[in-house]
């Protein structure tokens, strides 16, 4: 797939010529750094100074004014005061620049001052189709162009080949020192600051289109429009992996909603949903970020996720092992000719069987002789090499006897070098080499499984959402439009039980009963057993206030029910305001499970799947899934919550009816992405029926917005 790459993006990877304004002769001031860094970077274009002073700066001139500044120039930095923005950036647009760096803050980030004249920016750079990074940002660095348009101290990062796009200018600092101290280089670096205009959806395809960068790296705030990131960080994956540290993630969300789904759906599952249909790999730190990062960069993708482990000592292969197993992934069986080779090769003592335990006296050229043996058995996929200081050895040697067998290899091989003062001549080594290597078994553990990861996404072949044709919006259109205006969430249960019909979805008959008598008329058209539930908008959860009553089998019995359920309801919420009570046939048993979907205000409507019943917020036995779904996000919602893997059958609870739950779940994420105003849909619980028998939907509310 060929990423289409916006035009009006150029200037900032590849300009003809830049000038900043607001450059500055004083060594203490950010635009004498951010000059220094532009004319130290060795950029090959032209470089222009702007200051009313004038002078000389870095022997090169001081233009008084920007109308002074020779061609070439489609590239402006901006580093004043924010109040004097908008008049230069509309100069910039006089003069034709099309492309703006606001590195200066000031803006919206402070007050709402700041945020009109972010405003007013803004403005100014459409009226002259200019595109703007920032402001309040440091900007941006290319080591391979080579450019350098920050004020940060020297030296810049080491040339490499992950692209680093952040929301945090500050971070931006920090991982520029840190990859240089863990060996590492970075191709581009992008500080967005607060996005007027160009965000981090915007640049993914010019980074992923650099041929330096293998990897995108994403340090993120929050997403301003999800669907659209969703889609571009989709086609992006598919070429660059993209690995997203996503930050704020125990903040406060949204409020509780009135379901179950709203009060569990919350921002974050919305990110992992919407990472997932992007093939978007989510890190829980920085750390891990670019520990995965450099085995994305420098290593073959294995074939599975069979691992052999090869070490000098038992305690660290079985760390190594439980590593591997906690990460998914599982030790290789060696093959009998492996075993045999690795007899001849080792002492008697050795462990042969996986993890691989050469012993104490390993030398460089047996660590060489089992690892090539061990890349050679076809049941291995990757490698991990478990490498404490050798009492008789250097690590240095070991690493250099090691590295010609990795080159040789089309398979994953990781290091976890244990120390830290005996191992730095190997370090080098392997960071020279471009070989992944980490502390601690764990970390490279969890570095072989997201290239297992990688491996499997781009083994799946791209799915398009299931869509049905025979339901019926237009029914679903009445039903909405008869809703009161002034009542926008009391659409009463009946009548989310009639749009989910409408969608094909199979829905437990449910009549209202406001007297006791037209229960009694109802349960004996029904036929008995019944179930009775109190009717209000105002009780969300019936069951807790004993709002609930099953098999009832007589006229006496619905009688008496009527009464007790609406004195219950009473007594628990006395300012309820209470329809009746709902009367519904009994439904055979089977497993029941939750479905629900939410509208997130980011990523629009996501779908919820997993353990219903009334411990469902206890249990959190849930997943989530971007609707429309796709036939991979059945699988998942089904594969990872024990709902799920239960339908299978469970020692004494019979199969349920799989194909049924997935139908369902692909029509209710069809109904919310057809009616964005169908804020909250639940189903709970969904009574799955044993076998072939189907699914009946016997609980339902919503809320609409």
């Amino acid at each position: 797939m060929t990423l289409q790459i916006d035009s009006s993006l150029s200037p900032f990877f590849a300009p003809t010529g830049i000038v900043l304004l607001g450059a500055s002769p004083n060594p203490t001031k950010l635009g004498f750094g951010l000059a220094r860094n532009l004319v130290m970077s060795g950029y090959p274009g032209a470089i222009h100074f702007v200051n009313p002073r004038g002078g000389t700066l870095l022997d090169r001139p001081v233009h008084q004014a920007l109308t002074a500044v020779p061609d070439p120039v489609d590239l402006a930095i901006l580093l004043l005061p924010a109040e004097l923005a908008p008049e230069t950036l509309a100069a910039c647009g006089q003069r034709g620049i099309r492309a703006a760096i606001i590195a200066s803050g000031g803006f919206r980030e402070t007050n709402e001052a700041g945020a009109r004249l972010e405003e007013a920016c803004l403005r100014i750079a459409r009226q002259y189709n200019m595109r703007l990074i920032g402001p309040n940002c440091i900007g941006l660095i290319n080591t391979h162009l080579p450019l350098d348009t920050t004020f940060l101290p020297p030296p810049g990062p080491t040339p490499g080949d992950v692209a680093f796009v952040s929301h945090s200018g500050a971070i931006c600092a920090a991982i520029i020192d840190w990859a240089k101290g863990q060996g590492f280089g970075l191709s581009q670096l992008v500080s967005l600051g607060n996005q007027a205009d160009i965000t981090e959806t915007d640049m993914l395809a010019p980074v992923a289109a650099d041929p330096h960068t293998r990897v995108i790296a994403l340090y993120l705030e929050g997403i301003g429009n999800g669907r659209r990131f969703v889609q571009q960080a989709a086609q992006v994956s598919r070429q660059t992996p993209i690995i997203a540290l996503k930050v704020g993630r125990y903040a406060a969300g949204r409020k509780a909603a009135a379901s179950h789904t709203g009060a569990l759906a919350g921002s974050e599952s919305a990110f992992n949903a919407a990472f997932r249909r992007a093939g978007v790999i989510r890190a829980d730190s920085s750390e891990e970020q670019f520990d995965w990062a450099r085995a994305l960069a420098w290593c073959p993708l294995p074939q599975g996720r069979r691992v052999a482990v090869l070490t000098n000592a038992g305690g660290p292969g079985v760390t190594a092992a439980d590593a591997l197993e906690a990460q998914g992934l599982q030790l290789a069986a060696l093959s009998d000719t492996t075993i045999t080779r690795l007899q001849a090769a080792l002492p008697p003592f050795a462990s042969l069987h996986n993890p691989v335990d050469m012993l104490a006296s390993a030398s460089p050229e047996q660590y060489a002789q089992s690892l090539h043996i061990l890349l050679a058995d076809p049941g291995v996929d990757s490698v991990l090499i478990v490498l404490p200081p050798p009492p008789m050895y250097a690590t240095g040697g070991v690493a250099r006897a090691l590295i010609p067998i990795i080159y040789a290899t089309h398979k994953p091989v990781v290091v976890a070098l244990m120390g830290e003062r005996l191992i730095q001549e190997a370090v080098e080594h392997f960071r020279a080499a471009r070989v992944p290597e980490y502390r601690f078994p764990e970390r490279a553990a969890s570095a072989l499984a997201v290239l297992a990861r990688r491996a499997e996404f781009l083994a799946r072949p791209v799915q398009m959402p299931v869509i049905y044709d025979d339901v019926r919006p237009d029914v679903v259109r009445v039903i909405l439009d008869r809703q009161p205006q002034d009542d926008p969430a009391g659409l009463p249960s009946e009548a989310f039980g009639e749009m989910l019909a409408a969608y094909g979805i199979r829905v437990a008959l449910l009549a209202l009963a406001e007297s006791k008598e037209t229960a009694v008329q109802l349960a004996n058209e029904m036929g008995y057993p019944v179930a009775l539930k109190i009717a209000s908008a105002d009780i969300l959860h019936k069951s807790d206030m004993g709002g609930v009553l099953l098999n009832v089998a007589t006229p006496e019995a619905v009688t008496e029910g009527f009464i007790t359920l609406v004195e219950k309801a009473r007594a628990a919420q006395a300012t309820a305001v209470i329809q009746g009570i709902h009367i519904q046939p009994m439904i055979p048993q089977g497993q029941e499970v939750i479905v629900g979907a939410v509208q997130d205000p980011q990523f629009g409507p996501v779908v919820m799947f997993g353990s219903g019943g009334v411990e469902v917020e206890g249990l959190r036995d849930v997943a989530f899934a971007l609707a429309p779904l796709t036939p991979d996000d059945a699988d998942y919602l089904l594969a990872t919550t024990w709902a799920g893997r239960k339908l299978a059958g469970y020692r004494n609870i019979a199969p349920g009816d799989e194909t049924a739950v997935r139908e369902t779940l692909f029509r209710l994420a069809q109904l919310v992405s057809d009616f964005p105003e169908l804020t909250e849909i639940e189903i709970n619980p969904l009574r799955v029926l044993a076998g072939s028998k189907g699914v009946y939907a016997i609980d339902v509310r919503g809320v609409l917005g």
